[in-house]
Formats: C-alpha cells, structure tokens, sequence
C-alpha cells in the first residue's frame, strides 16, 4: 500500500466525479457576449464617434485622444450593466505572464456619497510601479514610475468570478522614459515594420490598392492535467512546475492509444468549461484532443491578428489554469514536466496578410507562376538564414531546454521546410530554369462508399523548427509556457528586413529597365544561392543532418539557453531591431538581462528544490526501509535461510551516491560566478549535470523502497489518475 499521504490522496482521487457545470445556451448568444468590440462599440457609441474609431483600429493611425472621454463612458456603462465594479489596466511584462491593476470605478464625494466615474483619462493611462517589474537595469529601484497605455486595437473584456466582474482593459507597458517594458509593445512596433517593407513591396509589383498588412497568428497550446491531490504532495511540481524526481513506470506512451483517443469524462468537462469560458472572451478555441504523452492534451484556436491573437494566447493559459482548480486539476504549463515523455510546446502557426491582397504566403495552385507568393515565401527563407541564432534564441527557456531535439519537438538547429512541391519550385529557381509545380493528384482509398479527396502537393514534418504548412509558417519550437510574442516579434522583424531587402534590389533592378518579370525572378534566384541552405525537408533528428547544418551549411546548433540567449547581444542583432525601430540597444540589453537572470533562477530554485526534497523525503525513507530490510535480513539469517543481500547492498551504493549528489550539488549552488552569461554557463555546465545525477539516484531507489515508504506520488498514479 502507497504511503499514508499518497493513499489519502488516491482516496480522494477515487471519490472524484466531473464537476457539474451549467450547460451554455446558444452560440450566437454566448460568443464575445463579455468582450467590448466593435459591435459593443456600435451600439454605445454615436456613429461619428464609432466610425473614428472604428477606422483607428482597422487602418492604423492616431488615436483621436478627444474621443477617449466618451468611449470610456460607453465602457463603463456597459461593463456596470454587466455587475463590474473594478477596472484593470492589464500588461504583459517580461515574465511571459499577465499582469493586472484593478481599480474601482467609485468617486468620493465631500458631502459622503460616492459615485461611479471612468474618464478617458483613466482609460488611456495608468501608473504601476516601473522597477518592481523585471527591466534589465533599464529601471532603478528608486527609480519607480511607469505607464501603462490603452491599445486601443485588442478589445476590452469582462473577466468574471463568482464574487463579481472585472472591466480588463489590454494596455501596453513603459518606463517613465520611454522604454518598452512589455511584451506588446515591440509587437505592435514589429507589425508596424512590416506593414511598411510589405506595402512598399507590393506597390512595385504593381498593387495601387493596399490595405494595412498586419501578422496573423494561431497558437497551439499543450498542457498536462494532473490531480491537484498528487501536486500538493509534489514540491517539485509546486514551485518549479516539473517533477525532478521520478522513475519511469512500466507503461508510457510506447503503445501510442493516448494520441487523439477518447477523451476522459472528467477531463473533457473541465475542456468544455474552458472553452464555453473563452467563447465568452471571444477567444476562437478550435480543437481540442488527447496529446500523445498520457495525462497530456492540447487545445488550438482559429487565426487572429496576431495582437489579438498574443492577448488571448495569454488569456488561454489564465482560464486552463484558474478553470483547472475548480475540477481538481491542475494545469502544468512547463515545456517537461515528466522525464522520458512527450513534453508540451506552443506551435505558433504565422501568416501575413490584409484585405486587399489576401494571404501573402498562399502559393495557389500554381505557385511557381504566383510572383506575390514567391517573394513573399522568399523574404522568409532570407530572414531565417540571416537571422536563425536569433529565432532560437526567443524560444530559449530552461523549461524549453528539456524539449527541444526530443521527439515531440523539433532540433535547436534552425532550418526550414517547404514541402517537396514548393522545395522543387525554388530549386528550380536556384538552378535558372522555372517551369512548373508539382500537382497533388486525387487520393482514392479503394472503397466504393469511400470519397475522393484532393491530395496535398506536400507532405509535412515534425522534426522542421520552422515549416510551411499549405498557407502559413509554423514556428514548432516555442515552448508551451512562453508568451508567443517574443517568437512573433523576431519573426515580424526578421521578415520585415528581409522584404526590405527584397524591394531595394528589385527596385533597383526596375530603375535599371530591366522587366518586372526578369527583376523579381533575378531577385529570386541571388536568395535561393544564398540562403538556400536553411531549406532542408530531411529529418532533423538525424545525426548526418546536424553534421551536415553545422559543417556544411554554415547553421549553427545552440543546444541550450546559455548557448542561444547570448545571440540578442550580437552586432548584427542589435542593428536589425533598430533599423526596423522594433527595439532600441537598450531594450534589446534589457530583455538578455531579463532573461538570463530567470533562466539562472529557474535552475537554482530546481537545484535547491532537488536538495529539498533528497535531504528530507527521500533520505530518511529509504533509511528506514533499508533498517527494516536490515532486520529482517537478520531475522532471516537466524532462521538457518539464506538472505538476498543484493538488495541491500543496492540500496547502500544508492545512499551513498545521493549523498554525495547532494553535497555535489550545494557546493556548485554557492561557487556561480559573477556576470550573467558565466551565470548561465555555470546553471547549464555544472549544476543541470549535478541535478541530472542526483535525480539518477533517486529514481534507483524509488525502484527498490518499500512502495509505503515512499513520499511521493509516482509517475504512474499522477499520469493515469484521473
């Protein structure tokens, strides 16, 4: 029997039903019915005003600040109507998470009443505190003020509680000198970079009609549930959001049967619970299925502006999270919570486009013909051979660390994947010779009451980090509790540069007389000769392929954060977020502070957890089984038998080996360096390999203690009790 605190918690596991929940009424009835968008907008506003606004937000511009005092009171009497009594500024800082600063809507009155007040001034600007946040030194501790900003072009929404109703109002976030302290703020200025390298490029194609380019983007979201009875029993799992220690049990994820299998009945309650909350939200929550590892599921929206998109990529996690509670789970968003499993990323699938042209990465039919298309898929090709280091150094964590060149994600090496019709059509390019694209045919699957069906030109693959999936890139390297973005920024960045370049030499190609036709394909080709060798459609985990990336293709393999973190301090990086006017040099130093400093605290508070736990629940179980072993050794030696000291001397060599993993790894905890990047060096050299051997110590004897002597819940209750 599991020892007395696991077996309660199995109890209460046992007892568990699905959580009743009301049943949501109809569709049209329930979508965005919490959000303030531009229907709300309509309504509450006088068209004059709407229409101004209405324009702000679709085509870009200046937001008309004399408008502000009226839509703040069309927002507040629509939020009140609603049971709102709070308001909240919320910001995305530099931690991948939300964060929130509610204030009331109530006014004091000298005579003693109170009443409910929301001015265009309190809606367009808030102050929290600009130090108390990370910065990267671009803040002070005295140095405290900071702003946060309306972003007029992310709607307003209602977050509801059981307890009341809170008007959340999407903001940007800056220093009180100008700084970007936020995650949105070099978005919108990363979009904004686009939009004008993408137009220029399309008027020299001949487009006299060009709406706003803007990113679009769709973000997969992985997760693990676990019952929150086993987490409480789990330091690890509590403050680190992986499980350090643990042995693997007999069955995984071999068999396959947990991928796109039948949803558990409690699971998929808490799933339609989450997504009735996020249709609420205007969310467009899409897919939902069992992943392969057990324990394991993701869910998917449809595509949004890719602002739109970020809010409520972190809206998702904030619902999955607090929802999880309410049906006894909780949601593990770290990118390995389990060894020896498929861990959880965020694929961040990315397109560009706008009204007038439609979706600039659609090949069509005839891709090799679609001039738009091919320069367009060209830019990205250049920007991910220029600028490779950097698109992997926004997805470097130490969670992500665990992940990436497994077999659920794909290598630190970053390439990319066209498919085999599209990888044909820019070879052909390369080669000076384009005529055609590969078709791809009917597929007939040989029964009668079977239908036929269009096959796809191209087949996908897993092991890309970067690959075209018949319309958009999906970027399958971010990790699952990442902001998308930092991955959306480099890439906005990175292609806008790219099309920047493209219009310069096609312009001067145009200016020389040379035929529009022969400039754009010249274009073409001086790309595919020089960045063709980010194009692979092979297997990336295979060892040829890494030796071929790094000695023949000149790409390079940042196997961990401390490898690739370092890259937003390259020349060439800090010149190419400048001369987009995405990040200046010291926002850019500001985010390697930032996140060096929390790849640093993420491996020591793991480090100090493994000697928490070794010292204080796995030393003195397995001392204690290995005295009762002892005497019943000895009983058994006085019977006249003959006793299996295998075991115990297995058990010895195993205490042995974590006591001295544990004093291994508190002597490395206060020998780190001074500086950041020899900070990270020592977390990534020195103690992930002394963790790494602690962990081998402790799971050897989980295999050999008493099952009721043991602490902590195993890997096999936590991933198939539900």
């Amino acid at each position: 029997m599991p020892s007395s605190h696991r077996y309660a918690a199995l109890q209460q596991i046992q007892r568990r039903r699905p959580v009743v929940t009301t049943a949501a009424g109809p569709f049209d009835e329930l979508w965005a019915s919490d959000v303030f968008g531009l229907q709300a907008m309509k309504e509450a506003l006088p068209g004059r005003i709407f229409k101004s606004i209405q324009l702000t937000i679709r085509e870009g511009g200046k937001l008309d600040l004399s408008l502000a005092n009226a839509v703040a009171d069309a927002m507040k009497t629509w939020a009140s109507a609603r049971g709102a009594l709070y308001y909240a500024h919320v910001f995305y800082p530099l931690t991948n998470s939300t964060a929130e600063k509610h204030d009331g809507f109530i006014s004091p009155k000298s005579d003693g009443r109170v009443i409910t007040e929301f001015t265009g001034k309190l809606l367009v600007q808030g102050e929290p505190d600009g130090s108390s946040f990370p910065n990267g030194g671009i803040r002070s501790t005295f140095e405290a003020r900071g702003y946060t900003a309306w972003d007029i072009t992310s709607p307003a929404y209602l977050m509801q509680t059981p307890n009341g109703v809170t008007l959340c109002i999407p903001t940007v976030f800056v220093s009180w000198t100008g700084e970007a302290l936020d995650k949105k703020t070099p978005l919108l200025r990363s979009n904004a970079a686009m939009n004008r390298q993408a137009q220029r490029l399309l008027r020299l194609l001949g487009e006299t009609d060009v709406a706003p380019v803007n990113s679009s983007c769709g973000a997969e979201q992985e997760y693990f549930l676990v019952d929150n009875a086993f987490v409480a029993l789990r330091p690890d799992l509590l403050l680190a959001g992986r499980t350090l220690f643990g042995a693997p049990p007999a069955k995984g994820q071999q068999f396959d049967d947990h991928y796109f299998g039948a949803i558990p009945e409690r699971v998929q309650v808490f799933m339609q619970d989450v997504e009735q909350q996020l249709y609420r939200l205007g969310v467009p929550a899409k897919t939902r299925h069992n992943e392969v590892a057990p324990g394991q599921f993701e869910i998917a929206p449809y595509f949004e502006a890719a602002n739109v998109a970020t809010d409520h990529q972190q809206l998702t996690m904030t619902v999955l999270k607090s929802t999880a509670k309410k049906h006894g789970f909780s949601c593990l968003l770290h990118e390995k919570p389990f060894a020896g499993i498929n861990g959880s990323g965020k694929h961040v699938n990315w397109s560009i486009g706008n009204a007038t042209q439609g979706n600039l990465l659609d090949p069509g039919q005839t891709p090799h013909d679609n001039l738009q298309f091919l320069l367009f898929c060209a830019a990205v090709i250049r920007g991910v051979h220029s600028y490779g280091p950097l698109l992997r150094s926004v997805v470097a964590t130490a969670g992500n660390d665990h992940r990436l060149g497994a077999n659920e994600a794909p290598p630190a090496i970053i390439s990319v994947y066209l498919g085999s019709q599209l990888e044909d059509v820019f070879n052909q390019i390369r080669e000076g010779n384009l005529q055609s694209s590969a078709k791809g045919g009917v597929m007939t699957l040989g029964v009668d009451t079977l239908p036929e069906f269009t096959k796809d030109p191209g087949d996908r693959n897993r092991t890309s980090p970067f690959a075209f999936t018949g319309n958009r890139f999906e970027f399958r390297a971010v990790g699952s509790n990442q902001s998308v973005a930092g991955p959306l920024v480099a890439m906005n960045t990175v292609l806008a540069d790219s099309i920047g370049w493209i219009a310069d030499r096609l312009q001067s190609q145009l200016d020389s007389g040379t035929a529009l036709g022969e400039a754009a394909f010249n274009v073409l080709q001086q790309v595919m000769r020089e960045h063709g060798a980010v194009v692979f459609g092979g297997d990336g985990y295979s060892s040829e392929w890494h030796r071929l990336a790094v000695e023949e293709r000149g790409l390079e393999n940042l196997r961990t954060c401390a490898d690739a973190l370092p890259v937003l301090q390259r020349p060439e990086v800090r010149e190419l977020f400048e001369r987009q006017g995405v990040l200046s040099a010291v926002e850019l130093e500001s985010r390697f502070e930032v996140y060096a400093e929390q790849y640093v605290l993420a491996i020591e508070v793991e480090a100090k957890l493994a000697l928490q736990i070794a010292r204080t629940q796995v030393y003195p179980a397995a001392v204690r089984y290995l005295g009762e072993l002892g005497q019943a050794l000895q009983e058994q030696q006085a019977m006249g038998l003959h006793p299996n000291l295998k075991l115990r001397n297995q058990l010895g060599e195993l205490l042995e080996q974590l006591n001295n993993g544990c004093e291994s790894l508190d002597q490395a905890l206060h020998a780190a360096p001074h500086g950041s990047e020899a900070h990270m060096r020592h977390c990534a050299d020195s103690l992930m390999p002394l963790i790494g051997d602690l962990r081998a110590a402790v799971d050897g004897l989980e295999g050999l203690v008493d099952d009721g002597l043991w602490p902590l819940p195993s890997y096999q209750e936590m991933l198939f009790m539900r």
